[in-house]
Parts: structure tokens; sequence; C-alpha cells
């Protein structure tokens, strides 16, 4: 399975904000979608992401404030991010060893889609019931 087409099954729905935009209004807006993660845009390139993680961070570090703090100021500069075409094993491999729980999707430096760790997991259990559903059609079929 390709990371284009676990984006096929999760959707391509994209939550983007500006660098410049508030952090405050940057969690409101995650709240309001129940993601866990925006991407940072700077005049149509992907410029960062802004997950929970930054989120809890400043929170600490202004002592349950966030203040007037931009966005620019606590997201991920320049994040990890696959092509299309990447299997999802390499996917899953990359977001460990990163520590990433959100992927950027990005094919010749247009974003297509955002891949979270609860994505990859789904499809790797649809894949396992599929497999296993086929298994046992081919054990019941077989010839005595």
């Amino acid at each position: 399975m390709l990371a284009k087409d676990i984006l096929a099954i999760k959707g391509n729905a994209v939550y983007t904000i500006s660098p410049e935009g508030c952090l405050s209004e940057a969690v409101s807006c995650m709240v309001d979608y129940d993601i866990g993660s925006l991407v940072v845009m700077d005049r149509g390139k992907l410029a960062g992401m802004l997950t929970f993680r930054e989120v809890l961070s400043a929170l600490d570090e202004g002592q349950g404030s966030l203040g007037d703090r931009r966005v620019k100021d606590v997201m991920v500069k320049s994040p990890p991010g696959v092509g299309p075409g990447v299997e999802f094993d390499d996917l899953r491999r990359l977001m460990l060893e990163t520590r990433a729980r959100y992927m950027p999707v990005v094919d010749r430096d247009v974003l297509i889609g955002v891949l979270s760790f609860h994505d990859v997991a789904k499809a790797v259990l649809e894949e396992q019931r599929f497999e296993n559903d086929m298994l046992k059609g081919y054990i019941k079929n077989w010839p005595a």
C-alpha cells in the first residue's frame, strides 16, 4: 500500500494556517475540526507543521497562557515529508524514526495531504483484515 492509497481512503482534506496566524486561533481551529495538526502554508508553499505537541510546549513556556504568540514562533519548520508513492512500511519507519505523528504528503512541491499515525495504523488493520478474509476464502474453497 502506498501513501496515496491511504490518502484515497482517508480523504485529502487539509487544514492550514499562515505563519503569521495567532496561536490561539490555531488552537480554536484544531478544536473545532477535532484535528491534531495544522499545515502552515506561506505563499502557497509548505512552511511548517503545527501539532498539539508544539501547542503544549508553548502553553508550558507561557505558564498556561498562549498570549499573543504567532504560529511561526512555535511551528516545526521544514517538517519531513513523503511522496505519494512511498510504501507504507517506509512511511511507518520514517514516522517512528522522526517521532512525527503527522506526515505531509508532497508531490512535486505541492501538498496533497497529511497522514497521521492513526491513518497509517487504520490502513494496516484494513489491509490485514482484507488478507485474512482472502485466506479464509481460499481455505474454505480448498478442494477436498
